[in-house]
């Protein structure tokens, strides 16, 4: 009797046993089927920024970046390494969101963590062409236009064979990235893809010389007296009081193509905080795109954006900006640290034009990352020097698969706007600077930030003209490689 009602007990026990497992094991079905966690957290907001009637106002009040180097000219020390920014190439800094309600912290305060694991790896690159990946070979066939004869388009304190310089070996090679097709550029046929288009190009004074660049290439280096001046038509006039424009645009009649430049050094938009005071400080909207963008970006073809050198306390006081996120001063001391500060503009505006995107499907945008300076033995006004005339003494190959710029690498992922990688084959050319021969330099200062021209900024645009013309339109950029989806 014991026995049996012992044997009964026994069963009931497994019966119980083997319920309760069937029980956890649908439970767990369930939970990873339909997590009940994912039902109670908000889905993260946007950051759209509306699109909306703007009216440029010119800017007359920065202090001049074209003509002798200054400190406001030059990443301070602490911003960017003299060589490859193997600091900042430590650190990710990831916007998951960016909304009106709060500021976002994911991309506050560069740590040395696990979050390296974050940064495109070898087994993890996507495949497909990577632009900055590759070498430089010589080229006989170099440069793609007269130093001596774009006059028209570049400016002399860049025509290094109008300076003093006595050796140019510096324009006798070309860019192959590893294993792609790099075209030879032909101004005929960009002015023909880019018929009834425009190529936009906005930024700082390396972007203005990526545009001067791009003039040249585009007119063989000749005088063209067809171009048409349609400034005016972007609102790029010379205000009284201004130096210059805020920009130029040029058209080229045969194929109704406009090339233009937009000088905006910090890509966001500035207010005077007291317009009726000439030395008001002015509201550095971290989080808000430069206005001329939100007037004109309908009307753009191509877009290339690119900030990074006016990010230092030199140049933010100098310019008297004050920063704001939301509208707001910004009080948050992680926020107002440069390379934050600096990350969240990036983040914002390669978000909003990835939204535009949607509304303008035709734009093809990209974000060049940043271009090297290489003073040694001090800094611009330290006694720092270019001096190298030797090509490729630091060597002549790039072989990382992740950019030299994980601020710009990091915000393009993702999204619509692709990479316009050039920071790492560009740290090798340090015998391409102005240096010395600037025509107005000063004894003991040399510009190892601005290039000599015909040189490198031309390889830049040999890479956005192959990643424009190889490569289809649907497809989004990841890092600074294409999916493999792309169609050549």
């Amino acid at each position: 009797m014991k026995s049996g009602s012992s044997h009964k007990f026994r069963g009931i026990k497994i019966s119980f046993t083997i319920i309760a497992l069937i029980s956890v094991a649908l439970i767990t079905l369930l939970w990873e089927r339909t997590p009940l966690i994912s039902s109670l957290i908000p889905p993260e907001s946007q950051n759209v920024i509306a699109t909306e009637t703007v009216t440029v106002t010119p800017v007359t009040h920065l202090k001049d970046e074209y003509e002798q180097p200054s400190a406001e000219d030059h990443f301070s020390t602490e911003n960017i390494p003299k060589h490859l920014p193997v600091e900042e190439a430590n650190h990710v800094h990831v916007v998951h969101s960016l909304n009106s309600s709060r500021l976002p912290t994911s991309f506050l305060e560069p740590k040395k963590d696990k979050n390296l694991a974050k940064l495109p790896s070898e087994k993890t690159v996507h495949p497909g062409c990577n632009y900055g990946k590759g070498r430089w070979v010589a080229d006989s066939k170099r440069p793609l236009y007269s130093g001596f004869e774009c006059k028209q388009w570049l400016s002399s304190m860049w025509a290094c064979r109008l300076m003093q310089r006595k050796d140019f070996s510096y324009e006798m090679f070309r860019w192959q990235p590893e294993g792609c097709e790099m075209p030879e550029f032909k101004a005929s046929e960009l002015l023909k893809r880019m018929q009834h288009k425009t190529v936009a190009i906005v930024g700082d004074s390396l972007g203005r010389q990526q545009f001067q660049s791009l003039m040249c290439m585009v007119t063989l280096g000749k005088e063209n007296p067809e171009v048409e001046d349609v400034g005016s038509e972007y609102g790029l006039v010379q205000e009284p009081g201004a130096t210059r424009p805020a920009g130029w645009a040029y058209r080229f009649p045969s194929t109704n193509t406009t090339i233009l430049y937009y000088w905006s050094a910090s890509l966001c938009e500035l207010e005077p905080l007291n317009p009726s005071d000439p030395a008001t400080n002015y509201a550095m909207h971290l989080d808000r795109p430069v206005p001329f963008l939100k007037q004109y970006l309908h009307k753009f073809g191509v877009l290339v954006l690119n900030t990074g050198h006016h990010w230092n306390r030199g140049k933010f006081n100098a310019n008297r900006w004050v920063m704001y996120a939301n509208g707001n001063p910004v009080k948050d001391r992680k926020l107002a640290m440069m390379m934050n500060a600096k990350n969240l503009t990036i983040y914002s505006v390669v978000k909003w034009v990835d939204l535009q995107i949607m509304q303008y499907p035709q734009l093809k945008a990209f974000f060049r990352t940043i271009s090297p300076r290489h003073f040694a033995n001090g800094d611009w006004n330290t006694g720092g020097s270019c001096d190298n005339t030797t090509p490729l003494t630091a060597g002549s190959e790039v072989l990382q698969n992740v950019s030299s710029d994980p601020g710009a690498e990091g915000a393009v992922k993702g999204t619509r706007v692709k990479l316009l990688d050039i920071t790492a084959l560009s740290e090798l050319r340090n015998e391409g600077h102005i240096s010395k021969y600037g025509i107005k330099a000063n004894v003991g200062v040399q510009d190892c930030l601005h290039w000599c021209l015909p040189g490198i900024p031309d390889t830049w645009n040999e890479i956005l003209y192959a990643q424009l013309f190889l490569l289809k339109a649907n497809f989004v950029w990841r890092g600074n490689h294409i999916e493999s989806n792309m169609q050549l």
